[in-house]
Order: C-alpha cells, then structure tokens, then sequence
C-alpha cells in the first residue's frame, strides 16, 4: 500500500507552521492530507481559507462522512475531534482528549489504526503533549513518524513529548518537512507501481 493519509497535529503557532508545510505540496500531491488545529471554540473556518490560500491544494474545513481522496485537505472544525477511517473522515463531539477537542492523538491513532503503514503523522509546534500518543501508534502500525524539530519550532513542548514517544521519529526543521512529505509519499506511491 502506498501512503493514503498524511495527518498533521499543530497547535501554538500551527498557522504559521501549517503554511508552511503546505505550500510545499504540488498540486498533484498523491495522498489525503488531515488536520487537526488547536483552536477556540467558536471560531470560523478562516483557518481553511487561509491555509488555502498558501498551497496548490484544495483546503476545507472537514464534514462528517466527507470522502478522502488525493490532494484533498481536510481541517478540523473547531469543537471536533477529526478522525480518519478507511475513504473518509468522520467527525465527534466525545469528550476533550489532553484538553483539547480537535485532538492531535485521536486523528493520529484513528489514521493508524484505518490504514497502517499507509499513514503519515507529523507532529508540528504546540505547548502541551497532544500527538505524542497518536505518533506512536503511527509508527508502531509501520508508518511514518515525522516530528517538527523542536528549536525551530514556535513553543517545542510538543515536538519534544512527540520525540519522548516515539524517539525514531524523523526530525526535520519546518521548511524541510514539506518537501520529506513529497519524498516519502513520492517514494512509496512509486515503490508499489
């Protein structure tokens, strides 16, 4: 199986950190990217058109049972978890995970455990834990662990918890993660041809 879903967990300072890692991807980026953004509730879905307005891709904010597909950027609303399953994303309103609702651990692990070494998660910038769980299930179902390296990250005490759990990771600074994520997927997608 080549990758089907990169997922990306982002919290102080994602916007900036998300941009980024964006507006590396082509157009004809071959994999589903998912999203998971700290957010307060009650906020709109400006984060979407921003991020899309700085990548090739399409972003949106994500709606329950919304289909996966190639180059398909989905973000969590705000107040939702965002959790992936096999061809698409579903959305809940279960209690917070590490405080936080969207929770970076719950689209982890569901990414892991819908399409194993099929995923990749990347943990960016954020002040607490969130991800370091759902990182680890990435990499214990075979995927892709990537970990935004934490002296270029905005606040590190989430890249540094991402590392803790799952120390095999890759670490990248934030303007080479874009272009690793186009190699792993490119790599492979051409490895199963």
């Amino acid at each position: 199986m080549g990758v089907e879903v990169v997922a990306i967990g982002a919290s102080w300072g994602g916007l900036h950190a998300l941009e980024r890692v964006l507006e590396a991807l082509p157009a004809d980026f071959p994999s589903a990217v998912v999203i998971a953004q700290h957010r307060r509730v009650g906020t709109d879905g400006a984060l979407a058109e921003l991020l899309d307005s700085h990548c090739e891709l399409g972003v949106c904010e994500a709606e329950d049972k919304q289909a996966l597909g190639p180059g398909v950027v989905l973000v969590a609303p705000p107040d939702y978890h965002l959790l992936v399953e096999p061809g698409a994303v579903a959305l809940s309103v279960d209690e917070p995970v590490n405080f936080s609702r969207p929770s970076i651990d719950v689209l982890l692990a569901s990414a892991a455990d819908s399409y194993g070494d099929g995923a990749v998660g990347v943990v960016l910038t954020g002040a607490n834990a969130d991800g370091a769980a759902g990182l680890a299930r990435i990499a214990a179902r075979g995927g892709t662990a990537i970990v935004q390296d934490p002296d270029s990250a905005e606040r590190r005490e989430m890249p540094d918890a991402a590392l803790a759990a799952t120390p095999a990771a890759r670490v990248l600074a934030l303007g080479a993660i874009g272009r690793l994520l186009v190699e792993v997927v490119g790599m492979r997608e051409g490895a199963q041809s």
